[in-house]
């Protein structure tokens, strides 16, 4: 189980974790809750109705990373759009971001603070560690929570296609983006296994 997400009998999964890996998990979590950014204001209307159908931005984040977090919702990566249809594409882009940004923002901002809550509860299992067993809807914030983490640490790399991961396996030990590309490889092994533990 060390270092992988494991099945439990009747759903869910568990993994072993060190102290430094709690740490480490706990310290990007916080990080992606204070760049997503806070909920909804204190001086908020206290009218749940009119805070559903509040507007949300309609520019994208000027945040490399909450651009990647928070993409465009009509754009075409492959081609080049002509002027119109690049213009047509920014105000549909822009009307989608204004009616779903808002809710987007509170559930990755949910699935962090529930991989927070569920390291904070975590007991020690005397050697520095702990086991951490997540029931399948914590599961599910989990997996969202860490690919937001790899989709993070992946902008502030210039990862953007496979190649460039390839590139990262290659860096020598005195690079400065090192720790960040083993947290980010790290991640991944731990987003792979469970995402094995959610398959039927």
């Amino acid at each position: 189980m060390p270092g992988h997400f494991e099945p439990l009998p009747g759903g869910g999964a568990a993994v072993a974790l060190d102290d430094v890996e709690i740490s480490i998990i706990r310290s990007l979590a916080v990080q992606l809750l204070e760049l997503i950014g806070p909920g909804p204001a204190e001086d908020a209307p206290d009218d749940p109705l009119a805070e559903l159908f509040a507007d949300g931005p309609s520019e994208p984040p000027a945040d490399p990373v909450l651009r990647r977090l928070f993409p465009d919702a009509y754009s075409d990566p492959e081609g080049t759009p002509g002027p119109e249809e690049a213009e047509e594409q920014r105000a549909h882009s822009a009307e989608f971001r204004r009616y779903t940004e808002n809710d987007l923002r509170a559930g990755k901002r949910e699935n962090a603070l529930a991989v927070i809550r569920s390291l904070d509860a975590l007991s020690s299992t005397g050697d520095g560690g702990a086991v951490l067993k997540l029931a399948p809807e914590e599961s599910r914030q989990w997996l969202s929570s860490l690919n937001d983490l790899r989709l993070a640490i992946g902008s502030r790399l210039d990862i953007v296609d496979e190649d460039d991961t390839d590139l990262l396996y290659r860096l020598p030990d005195e690079d400065p983006r090192k720790p960040m590309v083993m947290a980010y490889l790290w991640l991944g092994g731990l987003q792979e296994t469970l995402v094995a533990t959610l398959m039927p």
